[in-house]
């Protein structure tokens, strides 16, 4: 829940000793703070390198200035100005990290042509079908010597389908690249055409008509080219055969002294418009030079401005290339997929230390070695017929957010692991019915472990197979955008699974693939991986990582999990006063920060309407302002402080101990404190039940009227959920009594119907009178002594009394307006 205290102009650190942050424990509702929105002249940022190769050119003319147009309205240090903050350290630190990033994104476009083709590296690497009968395969392990695709289809053999060193199996930076041709069915003859493509969606193409590929080019340069433009189509050795007759035929020059000296481009071509100015006219493009003065420019070839515009309309043949492609029928009838749907396979690797096996890193669909099954990718290629087709399109992101926390494993009523279909067909419609305009799922990355609920990731590119398909989850994102919600994914790319065969380490067979060497390669206290952000190619990896989940399953936002465990290399566990110099002396991960810039310049500029959630429990200086203004760009930030009050207060002081003007924020359910009904309790009395329900509906209500612009509930909170999540694992003997919901508490009349309609009545009360979005409450009235808050929130008035046992009569508060309130 959120945080009770207002928020003062610039806040770093709670200044509450009773506030403990563990960035490892998970919260269950939480208060975000609203991205400020700063509107300059352009862009942060520039996507196109074109500009920077511009500014090169101009520099031989021109003095360079001290502001390019691409540096129009940033600020390095512009959120450290506006809220009139002075650290000469702090700001420093800023202009080096902005400086830092220009020369990353200027090393970035020296391999790419610009940061959205280095944001989609999901479209070339791991396996795709190619249109020409064939499979690609392609991954990123510089330490490997050989490479080669093992699997089901080629009796997991490590030379049928390999790339070598040495014979163009990778490239410098360390991918290799394996192709793997479809299987010429018995009794068929190989294509006609080398180059011969499929379409294997459609049974039938163009290319099925019969038409041959002679009749095909020979109606190509009939129809395509105007008379005189086919001229050296039709006779393509006429020029060359003319230059060298010129030079070495007959009435040529004989000896060098005869050939002379050549004249300069310009004279040649005087004198050949001389020779030819009374040519008849022809549709061959006319040429004029034009001398424009520049010193790296002796003569400019233009054409003319009506014919260039022609040409320029004039769009490619491509229509009759295609007109040879064929459909899925006749690739079924000539060729078996080289790897069917449904194949098991992994990469094969000789390393310096021997071979090895792994699973691919961009591998879309995983089978995790638990439960004693062998890990293995599976190829994912559904037909035409059972590939899921999307009915809904995407939704606006609303003012204010109402999310529902959720865990697609623990969603049902029975002791085991839910599926996406179940979690579609009976959470969704309830989510929907209690108000919420957005689902948080957590978990849905594939990672080996179940127990981790899913933030020890092996497969970054994969769902979690433990719950369904990729179909699956595509429909449950479908049906929950059909229903009017958002869709958010908790994403961790802080760190990753140690896990070898299955997972990111030692992928190559090095120890510093995808992370750092030694000490700083291992979370401090986890046992995790740590990404070494400043590697271009792990960029590129995490880019499109993100970009993937958006491109291929129309996720609406991504929730960033525990980022003060990239952000610091002590991993977020040291003590935080509040002192700038904290957030960048040398224990800050620059390379961290940097990347998370990145991806949040380059989500929000391929996807306007994506939203992204920052959960740091140090409160690192800028993390929802705008990147142009020296901020990492972030649209919410969570509060973890918010539901660790709570549960601190609930657990530790009794009710007629609270302090009102403290903040109130939390492990433990609420409802499993307050209605003391878990696992190992005895059912209170009614009258207790009834207490304990009033003040449940007390803190849920001011946390969701006092906080920012969004709300979070996990789920079964809405109602009072009386039990804690515990996931199977070996200190319960892999118990699945507390890794569900008791939704059949809702199926009769009592407290948890009660507390459902209550929580439904807040959602209801931001839908309609938009509470979340009015901006921070100004709190006027908090008397320790009698208990009482009371606080405005645009027009509303909210009256508090948390006293267990006084009730008061005519009691006086301040307003802003005099009237009467309801």
């Amino acid at each position: 829940m959120a945080s009770l205290s207002l928020q003062p102009k610039f806040s770093l650190h709670p200044n509450n000793s009773i506030l403990h942050f563990h960035p490892q424990n998970k919260p269950q509702i939480i208060f975000f703070t609203r991205k400020v929105k700063i509107k300059t002249k352009t862009k942060c940022s520039s996507i196109d390198p074109e500009q920077q190769q511009q500014k090169q050119r101009e520099s031989f003319t021109r003095k360079k200035k001290s502001v390019t147009e691409t540096e129009k309205g940033v600020d390095p240090v512009g959120f450290l100005t506006k809220l009139g903050i002075t650290h000469k350290a702090f700001a420093q630190f800023l202009r080096e990290r902005y400086k830092s990033l220009k020369d990353l994104k200027a090393e970035i476009f020296t391999r790419h042509l610009n940061l959205q083709e280095m944001a989609s590296g999901f479209e070339i690497l791991g396996t795709h079908r190619h249109k020409e009968h064939r499979v690609d395969y392609m991954d990123w392990a510089p330490g490997a010597r050989y490479c080669a695709l093992v699997g089901d289809f080629n009796g997991w053999s490590p030379t049928t389908n390999a790339a070598r060193e040495g014979l163009y199996g990778h490239d410098d930076y360390g991918y290799w690249f394996i192709i793997l041709e479809d299987k010429l069915r018995e009794g068929e003859e190989p294509d006609e055409l080398y180059f011969q493509q499929y379409n294997y969606v459609d049974d039938y193409d163009k290319g099925d008509s019969g038409v041959t590929i002679d009749e095909v080019f020979q109606r190509a340069n009939d129809e395509y080219w105007e008379p005189g433009e086919d001229r050296f189509i039709k006779n393509r050795f006429e020029l060359p055969a003319k230059l060298y007759e010129r030079l070495f035929g007959p009435n040529g020059p004989q000896t060098i002294e005869e050939l002379g000296e050549i004249p300069d481009a310009e004279t040649r071509y005087k004198a050949h418009k001389e020779l030819h100015k009374d040519d008849p006219p022809s549709n061959l493009p006319p040429f004029d030079v034009i001398d424009n003065g520049k010193e790296y420019d002796i003569f400019n070839v233009v054409v003319d401005p009506a014919w260039q515009e022609k040409f320029r309309n004039k769009k490619p043949p491509l229509a009759y290339w295609t007109e040879i492609r064929k459909g899925r029928k006749a690739w079924l009838k000539k060729y078996s997929p080289a790897i069917p749907h449904g194949s098991k396979y992994r990469v094969y690797f000789n390393t310096p230390d021997g071979p090895l096996e792994r699973v691919p890193a961009w591998a879309t669909f995983i089978q995790p070695d638990a439960e004693g099954k062998q890990a293995y990718a599976i190829h994912w290629e559904p037909p035409p017929e059972h590939t899921y087709k999307w009915k809904h399109t995407a939704i606006k992101p609303p003012k204010s957010l109402r999310i529902y926390e959720c865990h697609v494993g623990i969603s049902g009523s029975e002791p085991k692991i839910s599926s996406f279909n179940d979690f579609t067909e009976k959470v969704l419609p309830h989510i929907k019915r209690a108000g919420y305009n957005a689902i948080q799922l957590i978990g849905i990355v594939e990672h080996k472990d179940y127990f981790t609920v899913g933030y020890r990731v092996t497969n970054f590119f994969a769902v979690s197979s433990r719950y369904g398909t990729p179909e699956d989850f595509k429909r449950l994102v479908d049906e929950a955008h059909g229903l009017g919600l958002l869709v958010f994914l908790d994403i961790v790319h802080s760190y990753s699974a140690a896990d070898e065969m299955v997972g990111l380490s030692r992928f190559d067979g090095s120890n510093d693939c995808y992370f750092h060497t030694g000490k700083r390669g291992h979370h401090k206290y986890w046992g995790t991986r740590m990404f070494k952000y400043g590697d271009l190619d792990v960029l590129h990896f995490l880019l499109s990582n993100l970009n993937w989940w958006i491109s291929e399953y129309k996720i609406d936002g991504f929730h960033f999990h525990s980022l003060s465990s990239m952000l610091y290399t002590h991993n977020g566990f040291a003590s935080f006063t509040g002192d700038l110099e904290e957030y960048c002396n040398q224990y800050v991960d620059n390379d961290a920060v940097k990347y998370l810039i990145l991806a949040n310049e380059i989500l929000h500029a391929l996807h306007p309407n994506i939203i992204t959630i920052a959960e740091d429990a140090t409160f690192y200086p800028g993390l929802c302002e705008p990147t142009s203004q020296g901020g990492l760009g972030f649209d919410y930030h969570v509060n973890l402080s918010a539901s660790e009050m709570w549960l601190s207060l609930l657990k530790n002081t009794p009710d007629h101990e609270w302090s009102m003007s403290k903040s109130i924020s939390g492990g433990q359910s609420l409802a499993e404190i307050l209605l003391s009904q878990g696992n190992d309790k005895a059912p209170q009395s009614n009258e207790l039940l009834l207490r304990g329900s009033s003040l449940l509906k007390m803190t849920k209500l001011i946390t969701f009227t006092i906080g920012g612009r969004g709300y979070l509930n996990f789920m079964g909170n809405e109602f009072g959920h009386p039990k804690r999540v515990e996931f199977p694992m070996p200190s319960n003997n892999f118990s699945f009594s507390l890794a569900n919901r008791c939704w059949d508490l809702l199926e009769k009349e009592g407290v948890y119907q009660d507390l459902f309609r209550f929580d439904k009545d807040m959602m209801k009360l931001d839908k309609n009178e938009k509470v979340l979005s009015r901006g921070l409450p100004n709190i006027h009235h908090v008397n320790d002594t009698n208990m009482v808050i009371s606080y405005l929130r645009g027009p509303l008035l909210f009256v508090f009394n948390f006293h267990p046992t006084d009730s008061y009569e005519r009691y006086c508060i301040g307003v802003d307006e005099a009237g009467e309130y309801q």
